[in-house]
């Protein structure tokens, strides 16, 4: 459940940046997309999960225990997010150390 809480939240962090959105709206214009989703919408399993939100949704109780999870769940996944950030970090800050290393210059000791 980890992987799914740490995508939802980069789901919502996506969702604030104004560039993967516009990027976004670019892809639903396209026609390719539109038959894609016009396909998708006419499947049953879609129209029978579309029935049950609609359905969880006319429930107050049910619309604020799945608030809560979902607050829940954006927190967890915000925090492994910050986790995997920061190893990958601190992964590339040991990587640059390795090349600056490596880039350092051998003496010649004349030894021909």
């Amino acid at each position: 459940m980890s992987m799914n809480n740490m995508l939802l939240a980069q789901l919502m962090k996506d969702l604030q940046d104004p560039e993967i959105m516009a990027e976004a709206q670019k892809m639903m214009r396209s026609p390719e997309f539109q038959a894609q989703m016009k396909k998708m919408s006419e499947s049953p399993a879609f129209k029978q999960a579309i029935n049950q939100t609609k359905d969880m949704l006319k429930d107050p109780e049910k619309m604020q225990e799945m608030e809560k999870k979902m607050k829940a769940a954006v927190e967890a996944g915000s925090k492994e997010l910050e986790k995997t950030n920061a190893s990958k970090d601190a992964a590339k800050s040991t990587d640059a150390n390795t090349e600056e290393s490596d880039e350092l210059e051998v003496p010649n000791l004349n030894i021909n």
